[in-house]
């Protein structure tokens, strides 16, 4: 039995993760469940599976919490002690798993925490890994803490790289759907309701916004040059409407392995729960006896101008990526209240990592600091356009 936690159990990977647990109940068992608002559905996965531990990131959830579950074996955590209630959650010392899928960069303090803790990280938080990659990649090797990726690109290159060593690998290919705007010219007059609409995937509102710009792209560069220890060199992108194959990697001989599914991402997390183990799972087969087309385009990257900011800011390192980072979170989220156009999410990202420049990032503390002047800046600079 591995016990398992769960930070971002309401979102779309928390919920995918809690099938994937029900249907392995003799494998899996939730002791720990964070969420940032939805208090009403934290209430009843509190009902149904019964954790040690939960919190909430928001004090009517936990107001609601503590009189809802005050005579039960539950204890609702808060931010009080001298750790937050998600480093205390990820942390725990009966946890052997810390799935971590909270949006954006408020999971870096988490998954820091857990592999300090010697934890096993399943990341669905690309956002630690692209603003600290090297600081966590030194504490997983310091403590003995273990990060699988579950992005579905990370999880299809690592699950690649099975086949082969590093030193064997001559490129990593992420490969995209390119997102609802892949055939459109002109993104001048893109609306909300548009960007939200990927042809793909059911996501969260930050991340279908990351498609439609291809900064997930982006981010995902970056997160691929820390998680493998790779030159950011041998990372290529190719764009793949059908989104079946999930990413590649071509080795020195010229073979290319190539990871493929439908899209469905309780493959990427089962496989990161029971990783190096294989289990089955009959949701998501493809049917070769139907007629299957692939295609595969290189991105446009002047339409789509994230993928040269997260270029220039993995080859500056340091500081760079968080700032991209904290910056393009803070434009999508100004996009989403009406506040900017689509395509002055670039401007705000672009011109933010200007103003800011480079420095060195040798501590979390570092990183921190960058993550709050960047977001302050892009605030500044959404409300002056």
């Amino acid at each position: 039995m591995r016990n398992i936690v769960i930070l971002g159990s309401t979102g779309s990977i928390g919920k995918n993760a809690l099938d994937i647990i029900d249907r392995n109940a003799d494998k899996l068992k939730i002791i720990g469940l964070a969420a940032n608002r939805n208090y009403k559905l934290l209430t009843e996965q509190i009902k149904k599976y019964n954790p040690s531990f939960v919190t909430i990131n928001n004090k009517v959830g936990l107001d609601f919490l503590r009189k809802t579950f005050a005579d039960s074996s539950t204890e609702i955590l808060d931010d009080s002690g001298h750790k937050s209630a998600i480093e205390v959650l990820s942390s725990l010392p009966e946890t052997d798993i810390v799935l971590n899928a909270i949006v954006g960069s408020a999971g870096l303090k988490a998954t820091a925490a857990a592999l300090r803790a010697g934890k096993r990280v399943a990341l669905a938080n690309k956002e630690s890994m692209v603003a600290a990659g090297p600081i966590l990649r030194n504490l997983a090797n310091e403590y003995n803490g273990e990060i699988i990726p579950v992005d579905s690109e990370h999880s299809a290159i690592f699950q690649c790289l099975q086949t082969g060593g590093k030193d064997e690998v001559t490129s990593l290919i992420l490969t995209g759907s390119g997102g609802p705007f892949l055939n459109r010219a002109n993104l001048d007059d893109v609306t909300i309701e548009e960007a939200l609409h990927h042809p793909n995937w059911q996501m969260g509102p930050k991340i279908t916004i990351d498609s439609a710009t291809m900064m997930n792209k982006g981010l995902e560069i970056i997160e691929a040059v820390y998680l493998f220890d790779i030159p950011v060199e041998k990372i290529k992108v190719v764009i793949h409407p059908q989104s079946i194959v999930h990413s590649m990697v071509e080795f020195m001989d010229g073979s290319i392995v190539a990871q493929m599914s439908l899209p469905d991402m309780r493959l990427p997390i089962q496989y990161a729960l029971f990783y190096p183990e294989r289990v089955a799972l009959d949701v998501c087969q493809l049917d070769f006896s139907q007629k299957l087309s692939l295609d595969f385009q290189p991105p446009d990257m002047e339409k789509f101008k994230s993928l040269k900011l997260a270029l220039k800011a993995v080859k500056e390192g340091g500081i760079s990526p968080a700032v991209l980072n904290a910056a393009n979170e803070i434009a999508v989220e100004a996009f989403l209240e009406g506040k900017i156009k689509f395509v002055q999410i670039y401007d705000v990202i672009e011109r933010t990592m200007d103003d800011i420049g480079t420095g060195k990032a040798v501590t979390l503390e570092d990183i921190f600091r960058a993550d709050l002047q960047a977001s302050e800046m892009a605030k500044n600079l959404v409300n002056s356009l």
